[in-house]
């Protein structure tokens, strides 16, 4: 173990964008071992490949603008994901509306019949049926 701390000493090592990469591959590999083109499957090695230089690399400064630049967009979306998740399980038990002034997603119980919603962003009223 000691032997790969040292060689390890002053490369960049694992970030968020290297774990994208290598679990990039695995649905690519298993995706492409069901089409029967063999240089087709050459494309999984890719963001493998790509995950093992970046984590080995001794640039520092630069892999770390790459991770950054990834997490820019990455956060967004995860976020963006994170809601829809989150709205798909609360179906059963509430209703989502927007407000019809500022837009603001708002959750209501369901089987309340026609309920007054007050948006707590922007205090406009408006009538729905849950």
């Amino acid at each position: 173990m000691e032997w790969f701390k040292k060689f390890m000493q002053g490369r960049y090592g694992v970030d968020q964008l290297s774990i994208f990469l290598l679990l990039l591959s695995l649905p690519l590999s298993l995706i492409l071992a069901f089409i029967d083109f063999p240089y087709l499957s050459l494309i999984t090695y890719v963001p493998l490949i790509l995950c093992y230089l970046r984590i080995f690399s001794k640039n520092i400064s630069k892999r770390q603008q790459e991770n950054f630049r990834f997490l820019r967009y990455w956060y967004p979306t995860k976020k963006k994901a994170l809601g829809y998740w989150s709205r798909l399980k609360g179906m059963k038990t509430h209703r989502y509306y927007h407000c019809p002034q500022c837009k603001q997603a708002l959750r209501v119980p369901k089987g309340r019949g026609n309920i007054r919603i007050t948006c707590p962003k922007c205090k406009a009223e408006f009538s729905k049926r849950t």
